[in-house]
């Protein structure tokens, strides 16, 4: 260090632009002292190794891959380049500590310097996948793993309860893949999926779904999110998830980020999906397909038991016009439709029974439509009950803070907690 107190490095110091015509120092403009400052940083930091934890690995269809570099007190932005990371040996995952050799840049658009890295090696594994490690043997000894312990999915459920957060994209696949094969109800639980007491929320919504009853208790579970690093995705690593899980008498399925991640809670669950849409074909058949594998049993079988097929079917079809109420229109249209076939080969005679028919079906939808509460839900409006006991909830004395309550929506329904209730806080 010399008498200024400048440490050694062999850079070369900013010099000034020099002087105006007074006299006075000429200012630096910040793309000038930004390119001087790229051009100390690359030369004087062009081949380097740094230690570190992998945080937001993320490639592109380019092959370029950015991620950043860590520890307990900086963190350094990284990139890949295309060519370098075909050299790869292995894949790079959060969590993951490594030694990358490279050199400093600067990105002059932002004033940001970052690394470019040439080599990438792997070294150890980072806090967060040791801690993964480590409670995923733990649970391995305990036997909470063994398939043994797993419960079969039902086959054919009505009720559907679903632990995620509401305003993802996971909730939003999930309810388009499962109405899509089959009529179903959805109970939504909605809780956060990330952050501190993301995971207390989750065994909370796990144990609110098991302590339903008669025909608000679901048939199936299912846990999950969308994508996301390491650290994203911890809260369907915690323990206390895993064993919430376990002490299920639903059976959950587990369905967290994308096909590559794997959590805790895949492993604690009856089966895991490889992504949220995934879960929702695993969860529910097509309804088509079912049908049509009664048909062919009924071909196949002895007459005496093809009564037994056809209760199947009415009780099938019982389903799906219960589920079509939701969308009235489409329904009558069906039922008119019927209606015009059949009067196209009868007589004269009965096709003026035919036309009284038309005429009665008309007025009953007419007064169906008026009548259902569920065309009062589908103008946005909602009915909310308490948990607990199934009591309306009319005024917010009927729901005190810690309550859960169920709230029955035009498509599906939602259980929560009340935090707060006439602006006070719980």
């Amino acid at each position: 260090m010399n008498s200024r107190g400048f440490r050694d490095t062999g850079l070369t110091r900013p010099r000034p632009p020099g002087n105006d015509a007074s006299g006075k120092p000429k200012p630096w403009t910040v793309s000038a002292l930004t390119a001087h400052i790229k051009d100390c940083v690359e030369r004087g930091y062009s081949n380097i190794w740094v230690e570190g934890e992998i945080s937001n690995f993320k490639c592109y269809g380019s092959g370029h891959c950015y991620f950043t570099l860590k520890d307990d007190g900086a963190q350094l932005s990284a990139v890949m380049w295309a060519a370098a990371a075909e050299r790869l040996h292995f894949e790079p995952r959060d969590g993951q500590k490594v030694l990358a050799c490279g050199r400093l840049s600067v990105y002059e658009p932002r004033g940001q310097y970052q690394m470019l890295v040439d080599r990438l090696e792997p070294l150890g594994i980072g806090d967060l996948a040791a801690a993964f490690e480590q409670l995923k043997q733990k649970l391995v000894a305990e036997g909470l793993f063994e398939k043994e312990r797993k419960r079969p999915l039902p086959g054919l459920p009505q009720r559907i309860g679903i632990v995620t957060s509401p305003t993802g994209a996971a909730i939003q696949d999930l309810m388009k893949v499962i109405f899509a094969r089959w009529p179903a109800t959805v109970i939504l639980a909605g809780v956060r999926v990330q952050g501190d007491g993301a995971a207390a929320e989750i065994v909370r919504a796990i144990g609110a779904l098991n302590r339903l009853r008669g025909e608000q208790r679901p048939d199936v579970l299912i846990i999950g999110r969308g994508g996301g690093s390491l650290e994203d995705l911890w809260a369907f690593n915690e323990e206390s998830v895993a064993r919430a899980i376990v002490a299920s008498e639903i059976p959950i399925i587990s369905a967290v980020g994308h096909e590559i991640d794997f959590t805790i809670s895949d492993f604690a669950a009856d089966a895991r999906a490889a992504t949220p849409s995934h879960a929702g074909e695993m969860v529910v058949p097509r309804f088509v397909d079912v049908m049509a594998r009664l048909d062919g049993l009924r071909a196949a079988l002895p007459r005496a038991l093809v009564r037994r097929i056809e209760v199947a079917r009415q009780r099938l079809q019982s389903m799906e016009d219960s589920y079509a109420l939701r969308n009235p229109e489409e329904r009558i249209a069906s039922l008119r439709q019927r209606l015009d076939d059949i009067h196209a080969r009868l007589s004269p005679g009965a096709q003026r029974r035919v036309s009284v028919a038309r005429e009665q079906v008309a007025s009953m939808a007419g007064r169906l439509d008026s009548l259902s509460p569920l065309k009062v839900l589908e103008r946005g409006y909602s009915v909310t009950q308490r948990v607990s006991d199934g009591k309306v909830v009319r005024a917010p004395s009927d729901a005190p803070p810690g309550e859960w309550i169920r709230t029955r929506l035009h498509q599906g329904e939602i259980i929560s907690r009340v935090e707060r209730n006439g602006g006070l806080e719980s």
